[in-house]
Parts: structure tokens; C-alpha cells; sequence
């Protein structure tokens, strides 16, 4: 579903007044590639590599010319993927760290899986811009995951409260804005009205891919709700 979002994203952002002029995608949606966040919490031995390298090699092949990976916890390999696939792969990450930097924000709060959590990879990106990364409690990061695995991954209605409650705690601890980092997220984003001061980072993504690729329309300069 984050991928299908993805995708009409790129087309609801892009400035085409006709059919011809929009971006060529190819997407490969690839639901058999192994969980990235139990592989990095080591609760399945199962690496996710090899099939996203086999992906990303044939997109290549197909002559694309760049990647972007609507999943966020994948950017755990990204340096592995980037070494290996001859085609340039959109940061979703430092996308977004940058764009916060722009408009100085002093600090985030990051609603993420357990895999982007455990891995510092946003927080490095945030600390690198000098942005300070505000992390949910135990419980709240809790509830972060079961609203990715146990609502959106598995198709089943989605706890809005319990959503809109992380968000105010991260808030409450000093957090500018509240950054969606997992595209399930994104989905909840789709769906319901958001509060101000939140950032999802599929948009980020998004919007990288068409100023690379296309023209971007003008209200989507301004990501932050």
C-alpha cells in the first residue's frame, strides 16, 4: 500500500497539463523480500539484501534513472545497495533532514519501525544538521509498531487515537515537527486529517524524485502540515 502511495504521490506532485507529460515509473512491488526490521533486531536470519539487490539491479537494467525505496528501514542498506547498483538511489533520509534544516527546525520527533530506531540512521542524518531526534517512549514506540504491523501491514482499520497520541507526546517533549519515517505512516497520513507540524517523509521522497525527474508543482514546496 505505501508503495501504490508512493506512487500517486509522484503523480499528484508532478506539473503535467497532459498524459505525456509526467514521469515514467517502474514500479516493482516486491512482498517477498524478508522483513527489514526483524532482520535487524536479529529475530529472523533471513537478510532482506539479496532480493532488493535483485531488484534494484534489474530496474537498472531496464535503464531507470534513478531509485527511490518507499521503504525506510531498507535505507539500513543502502550503502550496500548504492556499492552495488550502477544507478543513483534517492536518501530518503538525508532528504528530509535537509528539508528540515532549510526551515530550521531545531528538533524532531521520529515516528519510526524498531529497525529505523535501533539502526541511528535518522538520528544521525538529524544530528549531522544539527536537528536534535526526539524519540517515543517504551510505550509509545510500542504503539508506533502496532499501528504499522498490527493496522496498516495487516489491512485492518487504524487506531487514529493511539496515533494522534504519540504525536502529542512527542510534541510534549519539545519536538517541532513529528516525522512519519515508515511509509505505513504515510498511509495513516492518507487517511485521516493530521495536526500541524508533521512531516511525512514518502512526500519528502516524492518530491526529490519529481525536481529530479520533473517539474514540480508549487504547492508542494511546503510539506510540513
Amino acid at each position: 500500500m505505501a508503495s501504490a502511495y508512493y506512487l500517486e504521490r509522484i503523480t499528484q506532485m508532478t506539473s503535467a497539463a497532459i498524459d505525456q507529460e509526467h514521469i515514467e515509473v517502474l514500479l516493482h512491488s516486491c512482498p517477498q523480500i524478508p522483513d527489514r526490521t526483524g532482520y535487524i533486531l536479529g529475530e529472523n536470519s533471513s537478510s532482506p539484501l539479496p532480493k532488493m539487490l535483485e531488484v534494484g539491479k534489474n530496474l537498472a537494467a531496464q535503464g531507470v534513472d534513478m531509485i527511490a525505496i518507499p521503504c525506510i528501514t531498507a535505507h539500513y542498506f543502502e550503502e550496500d545497495l548504492s556499492s552495488q547498483i550502477p544507478v543513483p538511489i534517492i536518501d530518503a533520509l538525508s532528504a528530509t533532514a535537509d528539508y528540515l534544516s532549510e526551515r530550521g527546525i531545531q528538533a524532531a520527533g521520529l515516528m519510526a519501525t524498531d529497525g529505523t530506531v535501533k539502526s541511528g540512521l535518522f538520528q544521525k542524518r538529524l544530528q549531522d544538521k544539527g536537528i536534535k531526534c526526539i524519540l517515543p517512549d517504551e510505550d509509545n514506540q510500542r504503539a508506533v509498531m502496532a499501528i504499522i504491523y498490527d493496522d496498516v501491514k495487516s489491512g485492518k482499520p487504524i487506531n487514529y487515537e493511539k496515533f494522534q497520541k504519540v504525536i502529542r507526546s512527542l510534541k510534549g517533549q519539545g519536538a517541532d515537527v513529528v516525522i512519519l519515517g515508515c511509509t505505513e505512516l504515510s498511509v495513516v497520513k492518507r487517511d485521516f486529517t493530521m495536526p500541524p507540524g508533521v512531516i511525512d517523509v514518502i512526500d519528502v521522497l516524492s518530491r526529490a524524485a519529481v525536481l529530479r525527474c520533473g517539474k514540480l508543482k508549487p504547492e508542494y514546496e511546503e510539506l510540513i502540515t
